[in-house]
């Protein structure tokens, strides 16, 4: 059964869902804002811009992240996305333009179960776990 991650932005969704299927090298994802749903809807929405993204979502191999924009959205705690990459190089690409704006807590390096592994919070506060698998 797999598992699917939501995330919560405080109004910069777009940017971010945007920014993580660039540098995934993922099509862009599609958005569904405030102003596409049914005005009664909306409604029951009073506060957010029109722009509001309510759902979206990136596909990654098997992986599913979806996000939308919450007024009440604070800093992520308690967890992280954890993204195995496939050899270093390519982990190192990934923490390098997630670290951007961002802040790194653990520079990425090799460890006994990975060839390159680091922790960080990017510029929209999601918290990353990003290593490269461990070959054979």
């Amino acid at each position: 059964m797999p598992f699917s991650t939501y995330l919560f932005f405080d109004g910069t969704c777009r940017e971010a869902m945007s920014r993580y299927a660039q540098i995934l090298n993922l099509p862009a994802p599609q958005f569904l804002s405030l102003s596409d749903l049914p005005p009664d809807e909306q409604a029951k929405m009073p506060g957010l811009p029109a722009d509001a993204v309510m759902n979206c979502m990136i596909t990654f191999e098997d992986s599913v992240i979806m996000g939308s924009d919450d007024a009440e959205a604070g800093p992520m705690a308690g967890c992280s996305l954890t993204l195995t990459l496939p050899d270093a190089d390519e982990a190192k690409r990934v923490f390098e333009a997630l670290a951007e704006g961002g802040e790194v807590q653990m520079a990425l390096e090799p460890t006994f179960w990975s060839p390159a592994f680091g922790t960080l919070t990017d510029r929209y506060g999601i918290r990353w776990m990003i290593m490269a698998a461990m070959q054979p």
